[in-house]
């Protein structure tokens, strides 16, 4: 049986919100407590860009376009507040549908420092999309302190979405979801 993505996400933040309640409604009145804030607090989307054709800096193939589509559907009630994208055409595209729907503009970042991008997202907090590569993704997740899982697999996978939650005393929790068609369905794709 195939979830309801939008309606998962929503409810997950929705848990995660109750229970942040539940928290502050039982905790004890804090008394002299001095708070270090390690970083803004911020919740980080991250993909890898959709489906590509095969050139030198490809476009979207229709796949790629369509999940494009699907991702934007998926975020639009997500509250980003910026998007970001590495200067690839493919990437750019990933982006764009999300962007237009927003009216934001798109943000590019170097994808070859992403200890500087981790440290850009800590320091503003908010609500991000980041757009990358197969072999930037992952390794930015576990740079804002979260799981990035297996490798991605180059040819097929372009499925991951993983949000990073970063609390302001330092915790931080990720989770790693499928949006739109999965990697076999596109076995045969470039």
């Amino acid at each position: 049986m195939r979830l309801n993505l939008k309606q998962g996400f929503t409810q997950f933040f929705a848990s995660i919100a109750m229970v942040g309640l539940a928290a502050c409604a039982s905790a004890p009145e804090p008394t002299d407590v001095i708070v270090t804030q390690t970083h803004a607090p911020a919740t980080i989307f991250l993909v890898r860009h959709a489906e590509k054709l095969t050139e030198d800096d490809p476009d979207l193939t229709p796949e790629g376009h369509t999940r494009a589509d699907v991702l934007a559907d998926l975020l639009i009630d997500a509250e980003i507040e910026r998007i970001h994208s590495s200067d690839y055409a493919r990437t750019r595209q990933t982006a764009g549908p999300l962007a237009e729907q927003l009216g934001l503009e798109v943000e590019l970042y170097d994808p070859r420092d992403l200890p500087a991008m981790a440290a850009q997202l800590k320091a503003d907090g908010g609500r991000h999309l980041v757009v990358g590569h197969s072999n930037t993704t992952g390794e930015l997740a576990e740079a804002l302190g979260g799981d990035g899982g297996t490798p991605i697999v180059e040819a097929t996978e372009y499925d991951r979405l993983y949000v990073v939650t970063m609390g302001a005393d330092g915790k931080t929790v990720s989770t790693l979801l499928r949006f739109g068609a999965t990697a076999e369905s596109y076995s045969d794709t470039p």
